[in-house]
């Protein structure tokens, strides 16, 4: 083999290799909202939850195992603030009540990232799938509104959640070794909040969020 053949050997070896990378990123943290009517003959009652947007911030590292395949691990914190409302008309009696509260979770999982540009690309997008666990804590805040004799909901509970999270974004090379990431996520499990609302909310808890970043490639 001449020393042409054994360079461009040894540069698809090494292009073949894992390359580890770590960063972080922050940004803007959504979630769903939910609600539920009943209404029966004596009775009519409504419930919901209102969330607002919030904070995120997340740390990973990972591998970029084949030039177009990527594994990481993330954990991730972010803090809503919400507000619960719920009425119940019945007998001729209303009872009513608004609150606000704060949401904080904090979330770990494995996520594959598959790429559509080679790694040594300026601009590689992708797209990825991860699954994990997740912790919800709310606390209580200030009554708003209260008519009659309500039943709030804890003063604070909590919730440990498996979820699903598919995401697409770019990571954007600024310098040697250095990369600018853009992530939009979307976290799908059950909901610990409309649990807690009276009549039970019946939908799934969505979680969007837009993520900016840097990562470092070692």
């Amino acid at each position: 083999m001449n020393l042409r053949g054994i360079v461009i050997g040894m540069g698809m070896v090494c292009a073949s290799q894992g390359q580890w990378y770590a960063g972080g990123t922050g940004g803007l943290s959504t979630l769903s909202a939910d609600g539920r009517t009943v209404i029966t003959r004596d009775s009519t009652a409504i419930s919901l939850y209102k969330p607002e947007n919030g904070a995120a911030l997340s740390l990973f590292a990972g591998k970029h195992w084949r030039e177009y395949l990527s594994v990481q691990g993330m954990y991730v914190w972010n803090r809503n603030a919400l507000q619960f409302t719920e009425t119940l008309v019945e007998g001729g009696q209303e009872t009513t009540f608004e609150q606000k509260r704060t949401s904080t979770q904090n979330a770990g999982s494995v996520d594959g990232l598959l790429y559509f540009r080679p790694r040594a690309s300026r601009f590689r997008p992708y797209v990825s799938g991860g699954l994990g666990m997740v912790r919800v804590n709310s606390k209580a805040g200030a009554v708003v509104v209260a008519k009659g004799a309500v039943v709030l909901p804890p003063e604070q509970f909590a919730a440990t959640r498996v979820f699903w999270r598919t995401a697409v974004g770019i990571d954007l090379r600024v310098a040697k070794g250095w990369r600018f990431r853009y992530s939009f996520w979307e976290t799908f499990s059950a909901n610990p909040f409309s649990r807690e609302l009276r009549p039970r909310g019946q939908r799934n808890l969505l979680h969007f969020q837009n993520m900016f970043g840097f990562l470092r490639e070692f």
